[in-house]
């Protein structure tokens, strides 16, 4: 059974919507969720990982059931949301983890590939928080929590998911003060780089890289699954009932020292101007001309 740092029984009679719920980050969650009483509730496109995650929460103890859904499609959000509010009577809570991407340079990103990102990762996200809001929580309140990414510095190599991770920051703090006044939280985690089955969606010198910046976060390590999974807990939990509008960043600290997904490569120095005309010469070491 789940080894969850929280009491047994925090989200007893809960129902929580867990999308992307079949892999990764979100599979953890559903299985957290579940261990502290909630029936988890896994979407996704592929149903197989989502029957898959339900036996093995069903096998540990917990409740559980799943609904196939594609998050970019309107109708099938609707429809899938209100399902599970008609199933199972409730829906407390959202984990809004359903997300991809792919890395490359942003000039050869195709107007295809840019849009496909965007729309799954901030549309979709948009669609399933406001299908969540409309069949229950507006009128019963509820705690929301998306997961974001580490781009605070801007995402290099991954401009489509900046991008749209960004807006979902932003979408997070908007929806968080008008929907306060209905009794829902709405907040998001940002996790850095954590060793999930995520990875295996990257070929091998991305995850190479990947472990290799890993190591000069300031934590030293990749972050787990639960990490990032306790920390969705704790936005869904009655600990932060006076939380809202926030993103928790749980990276090691990469989010301070960031890496490029992919190497950057030498270049030529930008030009410098310089209007002085007693400044003094800048040295070589200084100037990046240094052999």
């Amino acid at each position: 059974m789940f080894d969850s740092i929280y009491r047994p029984g925090l989200l007893d009679g809960q129902v929580v919507l867990v999308t992307g719920g079949g892999t990764g980050i979100g599979r953890c969650s559903a299985h957290e969720v579940a261990a502290l009483g909630a029936t988890a509730v896994v979407a996704g496109r592929r149903e197989e990982p989502l029957r898959a995650t339900v036996a093995e929460i069903a096998e540990a103890g917990g409740q559980a059931d799943w609904c196939p859904l594609d998050i970019r499609d309107e109708a099938a959000v609707e429809a899938a949301v209100g399902g599970v509010v008609e199933r199972h009577g409730r829906l407390d809570g959202l984990v809004n983890n359903a997300g991809g991407q792919f890395p490359a340079p942003a000039e050869a990103i195709s107007p295809n590939g840019w849009r496909s990102v965007i729309d799954l990762n901030l549309n979709g996200t948009f669609l399933v928080t406001r299908a969540a809001f409309r069949a229950w929580m507006g009128e019963h309140g509820g705690a929301i929590v998306s997961i974001a990414a580490d781009m605070w510095n801007g995402f290099a190599f991954m401009s489509h998911t900046g991008a749209a991770r960004a807006g979902v920051v932003n979408l997070t703090k908007t929806l968080a003060v008008e929907w306060a006044g209905r009794g829902v939280r709405v907040n998001a985690v940002a996790p850095g780089t954590i060793y999930s089955s995520g990875m295996d969606s990257y070929d091998e010198d991305v995850q190479r890289l990947a472990a290799d910046n890993a190591r000069k976060v300031p934590a030293g390590r990749v972050g787990t699954e639960s990490e990032v999974s306790a920390a969705v807990v704790y936005l869904l939990s009655p600990a932060a009932a006076f939380t809202t509008g926030a993103t928790l960043r749980v990276d090691g600290g990469s989010s301070l020292l960031k890496e490029p997904v992919l190497p950057l490569g030498a270049g030529a120095s930008t030009g410098a101007f310089d209007g002085f005309h007693l400044a003094r010469e800048v040295p070589p070491a200084w100037s990046g001309e240094a052999g």
